[in-house]
């Protein structure tokens, strides 16, 4: 996900010495890396790039995200998922 739609985590496992997260990003689920945010846990928000955590985002600013980019066109209307 490259166009800073926040994530909520899902699930967190250990991979190959790596730290690995599901991640939704309005109902796209994606596998991410966590190495560079290793303290993210399940329920809380991040932005992606190229398939790594970068930031995190909390669930106010996830939501809030996610429903400029609904008005804006970046996002097809629907259920905002994103919240806490």
């Amino acid at each position: 996900m490259c166009l800073g739609i926040p994530g909520k985590i899902t699930e967190i496992w250990q991979e190959d010495g790596a730290t690995y997260a599901q991640a939704d990003f309005v109902g796209d689920n994606r596998k991410i890396c966590l190495n560079y945010l290793p303290d993210l846990q399940v329920g809380e928000h991040t932005i992606v790039h190229a398939g790594f955590a970068l930031t995190k985002v909390d669930a106010d600013e996830a939501a809030k995200t996610v429903a400029l980019m609904r008005e804006f066109g970046v996002l097809p209307p629907g259920d905002d998922v994103v919240a806490s």
